[in-house]
C-alpha cells in the first residue's frame, strides 16, 4: 500500500513542480523583457514537459529504459486517444488548415523519424543530438513566425504573463529553484515505486510506463484541454496536443538519449510504437471530416485508446 502511497505522492510533486518552475521561470522572464509569444513558446511549452523530461533522464540513469520510452510512446498515444478524444466528446475542436499543413505533417515526420531510429533497438548518443537539434531549429522556426498561424499562435504566454506580473524577483527565482527541486525528488518517488510494484505484481516496466506513468504525466494536458472544451476554446486545442507530442520525442527523448543511450525493446517496436504511428495517421481523416473533432471523432479515439489499453493489459 506504501508504494502506491508514494507513487501517487510522486506524482502530486511532480505535477506541481513542474507548474511552479514555470511560474518562476516566466516571472524571472518578466523582469527581463521577453515577449508574452516567446514565454509561451519557450517556458511554457518546456515547462509542461518537464515532468516528463525528468521521468525519463531518472528512469534511463537507473537502467530501467522501458519506463523512458514508455513514458513518451504512452504520453503520445493517451495525448491522442484520451485527451483529444475526451475534450471532443465534450465541445466540437475546431481544425485549421494551417494546423493540417504544418502541426500535423511535422508531427507525422517526427513520429516515424521516432521509430526509424529506434528500430536497431538503441537510441545513441548521435541520434539524441540529431532529435534534440531538430527541437531547437523546430523552435526557431516557430519564433520567427510567432502569430502567423500553427503551434506559434497561441495565448498561453499572454495568460502566464497576467499570472505571474507582479512577482518579485525573490518570489521568482525561489519558485524556479522550487519547481527544480519538486521535480527531482517528484520523479525520485514515481520511478522508485512504479518499479517496485511492476516488480511486485510480475508487471512489465514497459506497461507501467505506457499506463500509470504516462498517463500520470499526460494529466496537465487532459484538464487543461477539457476545461477549454468546457468553455468553447478549442480552436488551439489540436495544436496544442500535436505541439506536445512534437516536444516529448524531440526533447525528451533527445536529451535522455544525449544523457544516456536508451534501449528499445522489441515489444515496443511491435506493439507500442505501431498504436502510437496509428493513432497519428487516424487523424488525418478524422481531422478532415468537417474540419472538427466531434462527438463521433471523439468517440473513436477514445474506443481505438480503451482498445489499446485491452490488448495492453
Amino acid at each position: 500500500m506504501m508504494d502506491y502511497i508514494l507513487l501517487g505522492l510522486g506524482l502530486v510533486i511532480l505535477l506541481y513542480g513542474g507548474k511552479i518552475l514555470v511560474d518562476g521561470a516566466s516571472a524571472i522572464a518578466v523582469k527581463l523583457g521577453m515577449s508574452a509569444g516567446l514565454i509561451g513558446l519557450t517556458i511554457v511549452a518546456f515547462g509542461t514537459s518537464a515532468p516528463e523530461l525528468l521521468v525519463s533522464v531518472n528512469a534511463a540513469l537507473k537502467g530501467n529504459s522501458d519506463i523512458s520510452i514508455g513514458n513518451v510512446v504512452g504520453s503520445n498515444i493517451a495525448n491522442i486517444g484520451m485527451v483529444l478524444g475526451l475534450s471532443g466528446l465534450f465541445y466540437p475542436i475546431l481544425i485549421r488548415k494551417s494546423t493540417i499543413r504544418f502541426d500535423y505533417f511535422i508531427t507525422v515526420l517526427v513520429t516515424l523519424l521516432f521509430y526509424a531510429i529506434s528500430y536497431n533497438g538503441i537510441i545513441g548518443t548521435l541520434e539524441g543530438v540529431l532529435l534534440f537539434g531538430l527541437f531547437i531549429a523546430f523552435n526557431i522556426y516557430l519564433f520567427r513566425n510567432t502569430g502567423q498561424g500553427g503551434l506559434g499562435d497561441n495565448t498561453e504566454g499572454e495568460e502566464e504573463v497576467e499570472h505571474v506580473k507582479g512577482y518579485s524577483w525573490l518570489v521568482a527565482i525561489s519558485l524556479f529553484f522550487g519547481g527544480i527541486v519538486g521535480l527531482y525528488f517528484g520523479s525520485e518517488l514515481l520511478v522508485n515505486n512504479a518499479i517496485k510494484i511492476s516488480r511486485e505484481f510480475g508487471v512489465s516496466e514497459r506497461v507501467i510506463g505506457v499506463t500509470i506513468i504516462a498517463i500520470g504525466t499526460s494529466l496537465p494536458e487532459l484538464i487543461t484541454s477539457i476545461m477549454a472544451a468546457l468553455a468553447k476554446k478549442t480552436d488551439m486545442a489540436i495544436g496544442n496536443i500535436l505541439g506536445s507530442n512534437i516536444m516529448n520525442i524531440l526533447s525528451i527523448i533527445g536529451i535522455t538519449a544525449i544523457i544516456k543511450p536508451i534501449e528499445v525493446s522489441g515489444e515496443f517496436l511491435s506493439l507500442d510504437y505501431l498504436w502510437m504511428i496509428g493513432f497519428t495517421l487516424i487523424l488525418f481523416p478524422l481531422m478532415r471530416t468537417k474540419m472538427r473533432i466531434s462527438f463521433i471523432e471523439g468517440l473513436i479515439l477514445v474506443i481505438g485508446y480503451g482498445s489499446y489499453m485491452y490488448f495492453l493489459l
